[in-house]
């Protein structure tokens, strides 16, 4: 079944797209209002317990449904196996969630949960291998879907990964098992990312998916010398983090952090067969408003 979701819309018209992220806290409430994130942003990512515990990402989904924001639930295999995954992936589609992003997640470790065991029962390629059998009607052990399932399906690559070669046959493999659309992680060396998205390209690659490049607004050098350290993730040129701390206190940080991600989106643009961005709030939802509107 082919689902009818906004993004999945977005994508088949060729127009330039944003998305961002919402980053779930420990709550049992969804603390937004429905413009949050602006009438630019098609599709709003809601994290799976990203830095820690929070409310679960099908409900945070869900309660941005209602928000008349279209969501994209987050699920990763770190702490699921096949068998509560599909189990969720049919309550999700019960629930009216129509876009998803397969991810693998961080280790536990990194999330301040170290005393949890990690699953990691299948792969973030084979859930969405799953997720792609599912749109298809049937279980992963052939059992058919009573019932309506379409999903559009996402993943994550990171452009910085190395080699080069491991990097774009990973992003290969994921699409070959049926992503839709690919979020990269954020982008802070255009120069850097153009030699990726280069090799996509001449792979084939940018034509058989929607690619959205990642964008971080950082808040303060500090942020940026502690994601570089805990995440390998994130590659922060030094230049990055000089100018964060040249910029002045905490407010200038802000303000220069938010106007180089805007140099970054303006750079990005300018990539022919860059489908769009996906602005990385790291639980700072209202850069995202501000970064859209001053890109216009």
């Amino acid at each position: 079944m082919i689902t009818d979701s906004n993004l999945a819309a977005k994508i088949s018209s060729k127009d330039f797209i944003f998305t961002a992220e919402y980053l779930p806290v420990p709550s049992t409430e969804v603390a937004l209002a429905a413009n949050t994130f602006g009438n630019r942003v098609t599709a709003i990512n809601a994290a799976d317990n990203h830095f820690g515990i929070a409310m679960s990402s099908l409900a945070a989904a869900v309660a941005l449904n209602r928000l008349g924001i279209e969501p994209v639930w987050q699920i990763i295999t770190r702490d699921r196996n096949r068998i509560a995954i599909q189990s969720d992936l049919l309550g999700a589609a019960s629930l009216g969630i129509k876009n998803i992003l397969c991810l693998s997640g961080f280790h536990q470790t990194l999330i301040g949960c170290n005393a949890s065991a990690n699953v990691f029962d299948i792969d973030s390629i084979q859930l969405i291998d799953i997720v792609k059998r599912m749109n298809n009607g049937q279980l992963l052990d052939g059992q058919a879907i009573q019932g309506k399932f379409g999903m559009l399906i996402g993943a994550v690559v990171n452009p910085d990964l190395q080699p080069l070669e491991l990097n774009i046959l990973r992003l290969g493999n994921k699409i070959a098992a049926g992503a839709d659309f690919i979020q990269t992680q954020a982008v802070f060396d255009i120069a850097s990312f153009k030699i990726w998205f280069e090799a996509a390209r001449v792979a084939g690659l940018t034509e058989k998916t929607a690619i959205l490049a990642g964008v971080l607004p950082l808040q303060s050098a500090a942020q940026a010398k502690e994601l570089t350290e805990t995440h390998t993730d994130f590659v922060i040129p030094e230049a990055v983090v000089t100018r964060l701390t040249h910029a002045g206190d905490a407010a200038a940080q802000r303000k220069e952090g938010l106007a180089m991600a805007a140099e970054v989106i303006k750079a990005l643009k300018e990539l022919p067969g860059l489908r769009g961005v996906h602005i990385l709030s790291g639980g700072n939802e209202a850069a995202v408003s501000a970064l859209v509107t001053s890109e216009q």
